[in-house]
């Protein structure tokens, strides 16, 4: 099994196309960050243990860039048993600061979101712990946290399929203000909450329907703006958000089922804005919610849309100019491929740089070949039949060359 990024001409300077999906991997629920190293990191829902974080320039072509955890500092201080989904990423006071859920399939009372910092967007989280869980603030479901910043405080919203709620927090970040109690600002029918500020409007975006049914998901975007960040926010018909009226955004496509669970908006170097979300890809829905990238115009009335409510399978990439880009800094081949460990060392994971073809090889201690392939841009080497212990990967291709020793766990 590999995966390849899609592929775009000219990718960054608005003179070429992209296709969708732009990452072929299961990352429900994206959240993507614009670091103080000029690249876009992109956190989602764990499909891929503790967290992943992908890379990317021009929001096309993404690159796996390791997980925000490892075993050792995964959250384990509420539902331990449970996944961690729906990360957020922000940077707050000079450091990143990751809000997540913690919860397992139907315990809705259980569940809960917590928080954790680092000082680089690629990894290294640290310091984690609960904020509240569901029973404790009296709250179904308390999952999908959203961070926004308005008139200089810090607030938290929330909510899947039981309310969505939204609480004032601390001046770091890392906890509820005190004396502040939860707000409810719309009804039950949405999850997923996202809220974008853009001429005197906060406009809310969530998703509605069924998020993880395959080719049967009927998962859409839906949204309503307020004058107000707490609302009371209102369809395009005047009907409020709390009685669960919203207006569409984007819905699914013979291409695409269930698109859903937006990231937050990003603007390009063109004033151009734009929005990462999952969706099942038609004819490879086996693949799990992969990422797709979509253009956000604002209408005449101030709403936002999408071309014809559907999901595009091409269009023209966005514009970063040369001078706001990026100097990547010359690496080793040993720095231009990473390997990473998945499902408990059941699966090799091999990224090398930008899209390029290699080979590979794994040897065990006595020097016999126990596995090859060959991979543009990653490999994942299935060695769940292989025993445990030390073993030698040798990787060729356009990066270079790269020989180390990798441990099945």
């Amino acid at each position: 099994m590999a995966w390849g990024a899609a592929t775009a001409a000219h990718a960054g300077d608005g003179t070429g196309v992209y296709n969708n999906p732009v990452i072929k991997w299961s990352l429900p629920d994206p959240t993507v960050i614009k670091a103080d190293d000029g690249y876009f990191y992109l956190y989602a829902t764990e499909d891929t243990h503790n967290v992943p974080i992908y890379r990317s320039k021009d929001l096309v072509k993404w690159r796996y860039a390791g997980t925000a955890f490892t075993d050792a500092t995964r959250p384990m201080d509420f539902v331990p048993n449970g996944g961690i989904w729906a990360p957020d990423i922000n940077y707050i006071n000079g450091q990143y600061v990751l809000y997540y859920s913690k919860s397992e399939w139907g315990k809705t009372w259980e569940c809960g979101i917590g928080v954790a910092v680092s000082d680089r967007p690629n990894g290294g989280f640290h310091d984690a712990h609960k904020l509240f869980i569901s029973s404790e603030v009296n709250i179904e479901n308390c999952i999908d946290p959203f961070f926004i910043r308005d008139d200089s405080c810090n607030y938290l919203f929330w909510g899947s399929f039981h309310d969505i709620y939204g609480v004032q927090l601390s001046d770091d970040g890392l906890s509820i203000k005190e004396g502040c109690v939860p707000q409810k600002i719309a009804g039950g029918l949405i999850e997923a909450t996202m809220i974008v500020k853009h001429n005197n409007y906060y406009y809310l975006i969530g998703s509605a329907g069924t998020c993880c049914e395959g080719a049967n998901s009927t998962y859409r975007l839906v949204m309503a703006r307020s004058r107000n960040l707490f609302g009371p926010y209102v369809d395009r018909n005047g009907q409020s958000a709390i009685g669960d009226h919203f207006s569409p955004l984007l819905n699914k496509s013979p291409e695409v089922y269930g698109p859903g669970h937006c990231s937050e908006f990003v603007q390009d170097d063109a004033g151009q804005t734009w929005m990462l979300y999952h969706g099942f890809q038609a004819g490879d829905v086996d693949a799990g919610r992969v990422v797709y990238l979509d253009k956000i115009t604002w209408g005449s009335d101030g709403w936002p849309q999408v071309q014809g409510m559907r999901p595009s399978t091409e269009a023209e990439v966005p514009v970063f100019n040369d001078e706001a880009g990026i100097t990547e800094k010359k690496t080793t081949p040993q720095d231009s491929y990473l390997i990473d460990s998945l499902e408990n060392g059941a699966y090799l994971r091999i990224d090398s740089p930008d899209n390029l073809p290699f080979s590979w090889k794994l040897y065990n201690v006595a020097g016999r070949l126990v596995g090859n392939g060959q991979a543009t841009n990653v490999a994942i080497v299935d060695t769940s039949a292989m025993q445990r212990g030390l073993y030698l990967l040798k990787v060729r291709g356009a990066a270079g060359d790269f020989c180390g020793k990798v441990m099945r766990h």
